[in-house]
């Protein structure tokens, strides 16, 4: 797995059609021995470690199934990302973030330009450190996951039996 990727990714296209897929990969799940289960329905599959073996910083794959009648093959493209919980949880931080360096960037240059004196600009580099330290923090799990993101990798491909590129 690349470092500095948040969501590693792959995209691969085969001869099987959409059903085909599904029904390998529920069989698959009914039949595994790993710990993972998952959901097969429509053009859509989620793979996640069973709840046992799952810890805050478990990955999942999203694979989005899209057919092409006309080359008689399927798009297969899948996501590694974190549980829900652990996705929302960075994007509301994030957010909040960038929303309180606008503000605090507005009221304080609106004061230097104003020729008042603008304390509240240092609160800038420490909302660009913590950003930072959020970063790091998502790299350092994605480590602590990577062997079961590899685990959900494996276990997908030998579901379909074709190949699929590195993550």
């Amino acid at each position: 797995m690349a470092s500095f990727r948040i969501r590693p990714k792959f995209s691969v296209t085969s001869t099987l059609t959409t059903d085909e897929i599904l029904s390998k990969v529920k069989n698959r799940l009914r039949d595994n021995t790993d710990y993972l289960h998952g959901q097969a329905m429509q053009d859509h599959i989620t793979i996640r470690v069973n709840k046992e073996q799952r810890h805050y910083w478990s990955p999942q794959l999203s694979v989005l199934l899209q057919e092409d009648e006309a080359s008689q093959s399927t798009l297969i493209t899948g996501v590694y990302g974190p549980m829900p919980n652990v996705w929302t949880l960075f994007a509301i931080s994030y957010l909040a973030l960038s929303v309180m360096f606008t503000f605090i960037s507005i009221i304080g240059f609106s004061q230097r330009a104003l020729n008042q004196e603008a304390p509240i600009l240092y609160a800038l580099p420490i909302i660009v450190i913590t950003a930072a330290v959020l970063y790091i923090l998502s790299q350092m799990g994605q480590k602590l996951g990577a062997a079961q993101t590899y685990t959900i990798h494996f276990f997908f491909q030998e579901a379909l039996g074709e190949k699929l590129p590195e993550i």
